[in-house]
């Protein structure tokens, strides 16, 4: 990605351990995400590399051999590792890898972050790395995981799992979400957006959405929630209230809770926080507006509100999660003190 020697020193060193079998979509998912993230002057932020464990070539599970440039060394310097997900071999049939892939995870694991999409979960688990933790997986594999791995917290029915140094995602799709939530989580949402718009991809899907996502076919006169939806996004400022949201779809409010579960997965006023602590996200780290500012344009009210939910989405505070991607004093009024 990058052939300057002083610059890739300061790159995020990302490898990508493909496995016999490796599901070809997902073994180019880390490339197409990370490899193109940039910071406002253009430049990269991660250096993304494949290996596999002895340098040689792999089977997908799509028909075709792939050809890395490199073996598993590259795990010994890498910050994130990430593990795409294979179809078929003892991983998922018998819970064993071979003893030179768990070696070098569990080396890994010593320096790195490590990341599975979809059954590379298997992949961890079989090398213990999962052992007390909680995980995802595909739902279709939930089943044969547990029974192969029942030390691992697996949850079966949300996109992604971010349990700190391991995360861990469930199907395609989902990958492409955890992937994202990397990037965010490393460099903020403007960067992530970047990154989703090069893509042609939702910016956004929280891990905790249900891999279960209900879509009934609607009849031509049937709607759904979208419009309210939009129209609430654009209001978020305002006090929204459950009965306004379905009067606004012409609803009641019984069957708009039913029918906004059905199509996100969540509930309204669920929804509605999260929308809310991803607009206070990008307020704070794209703007020096004092943080009570932040709280009203995000519609939390107060700093105190805005504290307990960013940090009950995040773990910290907001004026702490503005100096990690602005790095400047904060302009904070005495009312703002207390969201320290």
């Amino acid at each position: 990605m990058c052939n300057d020697p002083a610059m890739s020193s300061a790159l995020h060193e990302v490898a990508v351990l493909a496995l016999e079998h490796v599901v070809a979509l997902e073994l180019g998912l880390p490339h197409r995400l990370l490899g193109v993230a940039e910071d406002a002057a253009g430049r990269p932020l991660y250096r993304v590399r494949t290996a596999t464990i002895d340098g040689r070539p792999v089977r997908t599970s799509d028909g075709f051999r792939v050809q890395p440039e490199h073996d598993a060394s590259i795990l010994d310097r890498a910050q994130t590792v990430i593990v795409p997900g294979i179809e078929g071999g003892p991983a998922l049939t018998e819970g064993r890898i071979p003893d030179e892939v768990a070696d070098a995870l569990r080396a890994a694991a010593g320096h790195a972050r490590l990341v599975s999409l979809c059954t590379g979960a298997s992949v961890l688990a079989a090398a213990g790395l999962l052992d007390g933790r909680p995980a995802a997986t595909h739902w279709r594999d939930a089943e044969q995981f547990r029974r192969l791995f029942p030390a691992v917290r697996l949850d079966d029915e949300v996109l992604f799992v971010d349990d700190g140094d391991v995360l861990t995602s469930a199907g395609v799709a989902a990958g492409i979400d955890l992937l994202l939530h990397l990037v965010r989580r490393d460099h903020g949402s403007e960067v992530a957006t970047r990154v989703a718009r090069r893509n042609v991809v939702a910016p956004w899907r929280d891990g905790g959405q249900s891999q279960f996502i209900e879509r009934p076919l609607r009849g031509p006169d049937d709607s759904g929630t979208a419009d309210t939806r939009t129209w609430a996004l654009a209001r978020l400022d305002e006090p929204l209230t459950l009965a306004g949201l379905a009067a606004h779809a012409r609803m009641s409010v019984r069957t708009f809770t039913r029918r906004f579960r059905e199509e996100t997965g969540l509930s309204p006023q669920r929804w509605l926080t999260r929308q809310r602590v991803e607009l206070a996200r990008r307020l704070l780290e794209s703007t020096d507006i004092p943080v009570e500012r932040v709280a009203a344009g995000a519609g939390f009210g107060t700093t105190a509100s805005l504290r307990q939910h960013l940090h009950a989405a995040i773990g910290v505070a907001p004026l702490a999660y503005r100096r990690t991607f602005r790095g400047t004093p904060d302009v904070i009024s005495n009312s703002s003190a207390s969201a320290r």
